[in-house]
């Protein structure tokens, strides 16, 4: 099982649009990093949901429900997608600066590389953020 992270601005896809629509297709990625993170997705996989721009936070924990297939907002077959749909919100969104500050999550990627919009967290990493969204240490 793999971890990972998705971004998507709030005006153009918050969180509370993945709840209402039950889910969503994961599309419109044109990033080769980004689109190598998609391809490698499995069904199951946990995925942190991440609002970027001007309040940047993670707010709640989503699943692959389909994994990679052909982007069908592209005729350009090395683009793909995937299905997630959303498992459960945080009590308290993890701001960008609660993970900036968090030891643990020193190596995470989206410090490292923060304009990737689907990147890999580790188990570790993954568990942190849960525990800091859930009023856990």
């Amino acid at each position: 099982m793999n971890y990972w992270l998705v971004k998507s601005e709030p005006s153009a896809y918050s969180w509370d649009d993945l709840v209402k629509d039950g889910g969503t297709r994961w599309d419109g990625v044109r990033n080769y990093q980004a689109r190598n993170n998609l391809r490698v997705m499995k069904k199951g996989d946990p995925v942190l949901y991440y609002h970027s721009g001007a309040l940047p936070e993670v707010v709640g924990t989503a699943k692959v429900v389909k994994e990679s297939y052909q982007d069908p907002t592209t005729d350009d077959e090395r683009w793909v997608a995937v299905d997630i749909t959303p498992v459960k919100p945080f009590e308290r969104p993890v701001t960008l600066e609660d993970i900036k500050k968090e030891k643990r999550l020193r190596n995470i990627s989206l410090i490292k590389q923060g304009r990737l919009s689907v990147m890999p967290v580790t188990k570790e990493e993954y568990d942190v953020i849960l525990g800091l969204g859930y009023g856990k240490k």
